[in-house]
């Protein structure tokens, strides 16, 4: 082969190779990015639609992650989430946060402290530590897409399912990191193209993609414009989120693991005195324009006030987790007056008969309702465990006990784990409760 065609074919090649990045730029699809120039630089590709049920009956989910995980609230959010409001699935969680992680810490402790479990799904949530708190460069972003990549093929080599959750965003960069350097943008900027490098591994390994990144940072502007500067999603030191942006995140897995959100339907016909309900609810009794229903599923409670990025409530007002993934609906037909006021529990709302006639959302418009002392008792008890979890792995697999005998280091605190985990199945106790519906005079 001469020179000159060695020459034409390098040059061949490097045409071809032009014209496919500029192929793969021009045919990538994007999310719709807000007006505001904040925005500008950000190139998120448009995360794929999380699809049908991804959780399956009996499933043992690992929720994996770092120190946002180890705060045990989008966790802890899940794990309530599907006690009480999906109990028919019969899926059990343990969580496995450990601050400070990245991908390749947890790829190099998954075969001892997860996978000895046998998950049967998983979700990860890495990125946050592997940006290293600086600039976007590619010699780390082929880093992380091998770590990551080599996490999610071990757990589908183990028969795990996955959703592979992308790192959040920033509010400030983190002063605590001695090392850190660039800009705030320059970081989101970062977290930005690993939330894409996480949809590339999702895509070719054909498992579940969760977008934290998307959601979480214009909700964190949107919460600014709404709530006032002092609003921080992504927390007060700018990378651990309250619990408003933990809202957030566990909004994002629950959407990616295929939920629907409905968790029932109470119907009452005023006219012909007759009530009925979805599964998971029975009519016991309909007198006097007051329904009474015993519900062995739950909704998703949470009050507290909108303003507050340490309240759920106030992460709902910007995702639409009621919506979606948390509505009790009342539907009131035969209406003939004009407005009418519902009572559940201890507080009333007004109605049109018209809004009634479409079906209202009480997990939404009650705050405080008839589930939420048995709720609240649920999501103690998960904490309980989930706190537990972390001392099991943290403190005693990686302490003393761990390293002179593992096997009998499990045996030992599975024993104690084990009641924590029959004490969340044993707050799942079925509610009465009534409703009352009254014409406004």
């Amino acid at each position: 082969m001469t020179l000159s065609t060695r020459i034409r074919q390098t040059c061949y090649v490097s045409v071809f190779a032009l014209l496919s990045l500029s192929f793969t730029l021009h045919s990538a699809e994007y999310e719709a990015k807000p007006a505001d120039s904040v925005f500008a630089k950000y190139q998120p590709l448009k995360a794929p639609a999380p699809g049908g049920l991804f959780i399956k009956t009996g499933d043992r989910l690992a929720i994996c992650g770092d120190s946002i995980t180890e705060q045990k609230r989008y966790s802890r959010i899940i794990e309530t989430y599907l006690t009480a409001c999906v109990p028919d699935l019969n899926v059990t969680v343990r969580q496995y946060g450990w601050s400070g992680e990245t991908a390749e810490g947890f790829l190099n402790r998954m075969e001892n402290d997860c996978l000895r479990f046998k998950p049967t799904i998983a979700t990860t949530c890495y990125g946050m530590n592997d940006y290293k708190y600086r600039p976007y460069d590619e010699a780390n972003a082929n880093w992380y897409r091998e770590r990551t990549t080599s996490v999610v093929k071990r757990f589908k080599e183990a028969g795990a399912r996955v959703v592979v959750g992308s790192p959040g965003c920033v509010g400030k960069v983190a002063s605590w990191v001695k090392s850190a350097s660039g800009t705030l943008e320059e970081h989101n900027l970062h977290l930005c193209a690993l939330r894409n490098i996480d949809i590339e591994i999702a895509t070719k390994e054909e498992v579940r993609f969760a977008d934290i990144f998307w959601p979480m940072f214009t909700a964190a502007h949107a919460a600014k414009q709404k709530y006032g500067p002092t609003y921080h999603l992504a927390g007060a030191d700018g990378v651990h989120p309250e619990w408003a942006g933990q809202l957030v995140m566990a909004y994002a897995f629950l959407k990616a693991l295929g939920l629907d959100g409905n968790l029932g339907t109470i119907t009452v016909d005023l006219i012909n005195g007759k009530a009925t309900a979805t599964k998971g609810h029975v009519v016991d009794s309909f007198v006097s324009n007051e329904v009474v229903v015993t519900s062995s599923r739950y909704p998703f409670c949470a009050s507290g006030s909108l303003t507050n990025d340490a309240s759920i409530r106030s992460g709902m007002s910007l995702v639409p987790f009621n919506q979606e993934l948390n509505r009790l609906r009342l539907v009131v037909r035969g209406a003939t007056a004009a407005h009418y006021v519902v009572t559940w529990g201890s507080e009333s709302r007004t109605y049109t008969a018209t809004e009634l006639g479409k079906g209202i959302n009480l997990a939404e418009d009650f705050q405080i309702n008839p589930f939420s002392k048995a709720f609240a008792t649920i999501d103690t008890a998960v904490l309980k465990k989930q706190t537990y979890e972390t001392e099991q792995v943290k403190k005693i697999f990686h302490g003393v006990e761990g390293k002179k005998d593992m096997e009998a280091a499990v045996k030992r605190t599975e024993a104690i784990r084990e009641p924590l985990a029959q004490a969340i199945a044993s707050a799942l106790v079925p509610v009465t409760h009534r409703l009352r519906i009254d014409a406004k005079k």
